[in-house]
């Protein structure tokens, strides 16, 4: 694994840990297809989320918080419906109740210290 996959698998694996401290349940992690990959799928009470993460250094190009462009939020939502139609539907009799979300968890890691976990719920 090279220096940016080492990045984004520690920060997805701090993203796991903080929605599950938030009551979530992570049913599954980089779950890929041909179209592209889902970094995190879990349950939020009755809802579906579809989580994307986004990691950092401190100083970087861009926020990890400066969310996701219209293209992107598309190409989650098709991974979300073809996710739903692979995994979900097959086990169960319809859609979540809860429906489904999209969330966007940020982790930015400065120089020293602990690394800053932020959760923006519903960005697409």
């Amino acid at each position: 694994m090279n220096a940016r996959g080492a990045l984004g698998r520690y920060g997805e694996d701090l993203a796991a840990r903080r929605l599950a401290e938030a009551g979530m349940t992570v049913l599954e992690r980089n779950w890929r297809c041909r179209e592209g990959e889902i970094d995190i799928v879990a349950r939020d009470g009755d809802a579906l989320v579809i989580c994307e993460v986004k990691t950092r250094r401190l100083g970087g190009y861009e926020h990890p918080m400066a969310g996701v462009p219209r293209r992107k939020a598309a190409r989650l939502r098709r991974l979300a419906a073809r996710w739903l139609a692979e995994r979900w539907l097959v086990r169960h009799c319809g859609p979540p109740p809860g429906g489904v979300r999209i969330d966007l968890v940020g982790v930015l890691l400065p120089g020293r210290g602990a690394p800053v976990v932020e959760h923006a719920r519903g960005v697409a």
